[in-house]
């Protein structure tokens, strides 16, 4: 029973997170979709996942909200990791926007409010190490959220 209760509360847990950082970042997300003709719905998505809905170790650290490799500082404080540092997290979801511009797929897709059809064509793309699962897993995060209504 306490381990049952211990789930929901999780669960629960991680739901309230989750529309905490959508709030928090609904406003960016939707500034980036009109900029980049990429549906809010993806940019948030990724950035839940990724980061954890902004409590990752590279979130925290890096202010990497999606998984990007690249460049950091971390050596200086004895630590290693292979994913790119930003100056903030805008900066993050700047890059990520950009990222996904220099895609084959973004010319045929942008404007397109289709939310599948871009988590289809990023996760084809090679975006994750596990495609299929990472693409099953951010349309779950989008459903769960409610972000396919932004």
């Amino acid at each position: 029973m306490i381990f049952l209760l211990s789930c929901v509360f999780l669960a629960n847990a991680t739901v309230f997170s989750q529309s905490k950082y959508v709030k928090k970042y609904k406003i960016v997300a939707d500034s980036l979709g009109k900029e980049y003709g990429i549906p809010p719905s993806v940019i948030l998505g990724v950035a839940i996942l990724e980061s954890g809905s902004g409590t990752s170790r590279n979130a925290k650290l890096l202010n990497n909200h999606f998984g990007i490799i690249g460049k950091n500082d971390l050596k200086k404080m004895g630590l290693t990791s292979r994913y790119k540092q930003y100056k903030n997290v805008i900066a993050s979801y700047v890059d990520f926007c950009k990222v996904l511009k220099k895609k084959k797929y973004y010319k045929t897709l942008k404007g397109n409010k289709d939310y599948r059809l871009w988590v289809d064509a990023i996760s084809k793309a090679g975006y994750s190490e596990v495609p299929e699962e990472w693409k099953k897993r951010i349309l779950a995060t989008i459903r769960k959220n409610k972000l396919d209504a932004l």
